[in-house]
């Protein structure tokens, strides 16, 4: 019985001291000045380098709205291209501080992979998209048993095409990569008859192919796919202030608070916006947070707010196009919604 109890007072302690070590991601952020961000190799409209290297998208402009608001500068941002494989080993291992990858919220991730998912950035669906030339009349998914479907490995899109696949009663040939730009240039190159990714995806890879208007997005979602940032789990200070960040950013959109005005709106007599801009006297909203009182005036300066990160991006002035539907607020029929900052 004592050995048991050694046993069990030494797994408590390593377990304080896991705790302890992974409590600090705030102060280690701080001691080295930047926020280390884990983005995809390069997906349109989430996070990809432009022609000057700079990473853009929604997914990159999040880690900018985390790093406005610990540190008053959106730019204070380190970006670490990562595989579907690599992700979340360099989340746990403490190699990235956010990873913010276009990344499928599941009960295994959050369980099993020790994360925490702060949000929803970007409710998607997968689909298919076929090379319309090589298979006329194809307008369903249903019209697919038989083809080869390009497909990223260590994801759940491949989970959901074997599911989609076998409970219709279909065959197909799966084509199956470790990268992303591997599954591009497969499908391009003609090595498989499908493509099958998120939705979002989909759209923005069809840019980037030899023939872009050869290519067709079938109608089908198959299945749910609430992307959004995660963190490790252990660290409660630090996934309050990334939870937030992303709350604000709903928060300032429905308050009408936006790049532009937001100077204008710290003078404004609504009490509500009044309190999360940090112009309520004695408050201690951010500081309580760990943040200063104008994390969310820092937040917006560096983004604008979350409708105008969506448009930007992937929305109305992207070449993506993409209608918000249900990523609209509550208060427009989606499903974007923030809890009271007060």
């Amino acid at each position: 019985m004592k050995h048991i109890a050694i046993g069990i007072l030494g797994a408590a302690a390593l377990g304080l001291v896991a705790s302890a070590a992974s409590a600090a991601t705030l102060d280690d952020v701080k001691a080295k000045g930047f926020i280390q961000c884990g983005v995809s190799t390069g997906l349109a409209g989430f996070s990809a380098p432009d022609d000057k290297g700079d990473w853009q998208g929604i997914d990159a402009d999040f880690c900018r709205a985390v790093a406005a608001a610990v540190f008053g500068d959106g730019t204070k941002v380190k970006f670490t291209p990562l595989s579907a494989k690599e992700r979340f080993t360099a989340l746990q291992s403490g190699e990235v501080d956010i990873l913010s990858r276009n990344t499928t919220w599941t009960i295994n991730r959050d369980t099993a992979l020790g994360l925490n998912f702060v949000g929803v950035t970007y409710y998607d669906g997968q689909g298919f998209m076929i090379n319309a030339k090589k298979l006329p009349g194809v307008n369903s998914a249903l019209q697919l048993s038989g083809a080869a479907v390009c497909v990223q490995s260590g994801t759940t899109t491949e989970l959901n095409l074997a599911d989609y696949f076998k409970s219709n009663k279909m065959e197909y040939n799966p084509v199956v990569f470790e990268k992303l730009e591997e599954v591009n240039a497969a499908y391009d190159a003609g090595r498989c008859d499908v493509y099958t990714t998120d939705q979002s995806g989909l759209y923005g890879i069809r840019l980037t192919l030899g023939s872009p208007a050869d290519h067709v997005v079938l109608p089908e979602i198959i299945s749910k796919e609430p992307l959004g940032p995660a963190v490790r789990q252990g660290d409660d200070q630090w996934y309050h202030i990334v939870k937030w960040t992303y709350f604000a950013l709903l928060q300032a959109e429905e308050l009408g608070i936006t790049k532009a005005n937001v100077d204008e709106m710290k003078t404004s007599d609504n009490p509500e916006i009044k309190r999360v801009l940090g112009q309520e006297a004695d408050t201690k909203i951010g500081t309580d947070l760990g943040v200063s009182n104008d994390w969310v005036v820092n937040i917006v300066k560096a983004v604008g707010n979350y409708g105008e990160m969506f448009e930007r991006n992937v929305g109305s002035g992207s070449p993506l196009k993409i209608a918000r539907g249900i990523n609209a607020l509550w208060t427009k029929g989606g499903l974007q919604y923030a809890p009271p900052i007060r």
